[in-house]
């Protein structure tokens, strides 16, 4: 039986460098969702990519050239005109368009001196998920009139910004324990939505802006309890067993859809409103070692939980899907055709219904 396990989730096995200029193919055949897959990226390491709302641009994270940790760029959605909207220092992550792409949200830790904040090392984790004390801000699409809309000197980040424009769904540390929030788009009405003692992040509006998805994990051992206390108390997250949930934009009517031991995470909805796409390492399972491996592919299923359905067949890490508004594009993070091992690059496909 599969047991319940902590699972790596960004630290991906290693591949055979490819560079761009002696691709490995990008598309397998056995993705029949996807055409004309294209990669957008070619150096650092990129991730989180998303939509403006005309579904022309794509804004991301990135630590390309020099820099020590991530900033947040555009681009237009063929690759070109990249453009860095955040401030040179501080560690920013989670960007995403406001309705009308005139203005762009994300979280930053450009507010507190220095650059890039110190990461936190825990004996026996190699890899440790920083809650660095990110604060949720709001700019011009360019990056200019640079606002800070919380004030929370604990993490706050993960913004997803409502259709109608009136809300930002959020993941923040404010409360002592990982819970997701909402507020108005100029920080505003804070409501507490997640209250389960446990790790609640990475939610998202459905298009109607009625529903929230996100990814959860609620210890229930002593075991458990007392990781997560350590996690809570370090300011940090180590990879753990996540699973899908849906709720009402209020809080109200929680249904987890996912119970598989895995690692299900980085949730976002169709452009219909009835399906969800997200990551995970569901298929690999490894007998041998007692636990899933490092393979994430990019799954479909109905937002009752039906119907799931695996869309790549990448051999190593397929991530952060979100559709053009549209519907007519598929944007995601993937470790395929990579310069060096474990490089994360943004790709970009045409869907295939």
């Amino acid at each position: 039986m599969k047991t319940t396990v902590l699972a790596v989730i960004f630290t991906i096995v290693s591949m055979t460098a490819f560079g761009a200029d002696n691709p490995k193919e990008v598309h397998l055949p056995k993705e029949v969702h996807l055409a004309n897959v294209t990669q957008l990226t070619f150096e650092a390491d990129n991730g989180e990519a998303y939509f403006s709302w005309d579904s022309k641009k794509l804004i991301w994270q990135s630590s390309r050239g020099d820099q020590q940790c991530d900033k947040i760029w555009t681009m237009n959605i063929d690759g070109s005109d990249k453009s860095m909207v955040s401030p040179d220092h501080g560690a920013h992550t989670c960007s995403f368009y406001l309705p009308g792409d005139e203005k762009i949200v994300f979280a930053s830790t450009s507010h507190l001196d220095g650059d890039c904040p110190p990461r936190p090392t825990v004996e026996g984790r190699h890899y440790v998920w920083p809650l660095w004390p990110y604060a949720i801000m709001t700019a011009d699409a360019d990056g200019s009139n640079l606002k800070t809309i919380t004030d929370n000197p604990e993490y706050d980040a993960e913004p997803i910004v409502s259709a109608d424009g009136k809300r930002i769904v959020f993941g923040s540390k404010r409360e002592g324990d990982f819970d997701v929030y909402t507020m108005n788009v100029d920080g505003t009405d804070v409501k507490r939505l997640t209250d389960k003692y446990g790790y609640d992040g990475g939610p998202w509006f459905s298009p109607d802006g009625e529903l929230i998805v996100w990814r959860a994990w609620y210890p229930d051992d002593e075991k458990g309890k007392a990781l997560w206390d350590d996690c809570m108390s370090g300011n940090y997250i180590v990879p753990v067993p996540l699973d899908i949930w849906i709720m009402k934009a209020d809080g109200s009517g929680k249904k987890r859809l996912t119970d598989n031991g895995a690692v299900n995470w980085s949730p976002s909805f169709f452009p219909d409103g009835k399906r969800l796409l997200f990551s995970s390492n569901m298929d690999d399972w490894r007998e041998e070692l007692g636990r899933f491996g490092h393979n994430f592919e990019l799954y479909m299923m109905n937002i009752d939980g039906t119907g799931l359905e695996r869309l790549t067949f990448n051999d190593t890490f397929d991530a952060f899907p979100m559709f053009s508004p549209d519907g007519k594009k598929l944007a995601f993070a993937s470790n395929r055709n990579v310069e060096r091992p474990r490089q994360t690059d943004i790709f970009i496909a045409d869907w295939v219904e």
